[in-house]
């Protein structure tokens, strides 16, 4: 691909990050301090087979355009959270086939996990020293910052960080939000 492809793939999926982080903010802040009854919320609830199908579709589809077409490769990090985001998109899948609405308990252990790990790469990204991380840059690192874009805010750490929130939100809304009859 040629780099201005690049930038512009980058500044799309950047804001498409930000955006996904303010919605999973104000859904988990809705959550937690809401009144009884909220569209938003409702509506999440409502559509969280279709939206966490989406959300990890598309983090799937472009970590592997990232590594696959563009060429860059995943650091040790990145793997392992491909290893929890990958089965993901099945899982919304299959559910959504079977209208089945109970997969939280499938899900969340997956988007926990995926979660902690961004968290862990983001803070060694953004605040640790170079040599802390398992994928420091004698080989295959995120600290090349192949991706620095809005101020060096958006980063393939924190593309992956924005997806696990966002599907975090989905699935706890989900759970957790009751509508009153």
């Amino acid at each position: 691909m040629n780099p201005v492809t690049i930038h512009y793939l980058n500044i799309f999926l950047g804001a498409g990050a930000i955006i996904l982080q303010i919605l999973s903010v104000i859904a988990l802040a809705l959550l937690f301090f809401r009144p009884r009854e909220n569209k938003f919320l409702g509506f999440i609830d409502k559509h969280y087979l279709t939206l966490g199908f989406l959300v990890s579709l598309f983090s799937a589809l472009f970590s592997l355009v990232y590594s696959e077409i563009i060429g860059f490769l995943p650091c040790v990090l990145c793997w392992y959270q491909r290893v929890f985001l990958f089965p993901l998109p099945f899982i919304f899948g299959s559910a959504i086939w079977h209208k089945d609405r109970k997969i939280v308990k499938y899900t969340l252990p997956l988007i926990a996990v995926g979660l902690v790990i961004a968290i862990y790469q983001n803070f060694f990204y953004y605040f640790g020293s170079g040599s802390s991380l398992p994928c420091d840059a004698s080989g295959v690192s995120c600290y090349q910052q192949l991706i620095s874009e809005f101020g060096g805010y958006i980063s393939i750490p924190m593309l992956a960080l924005s997806s696990f929130l966002g599907l975090l939100a989905l699935v706890l809304v989900a759970h957790f939000y009751k509508k009153e009859d």
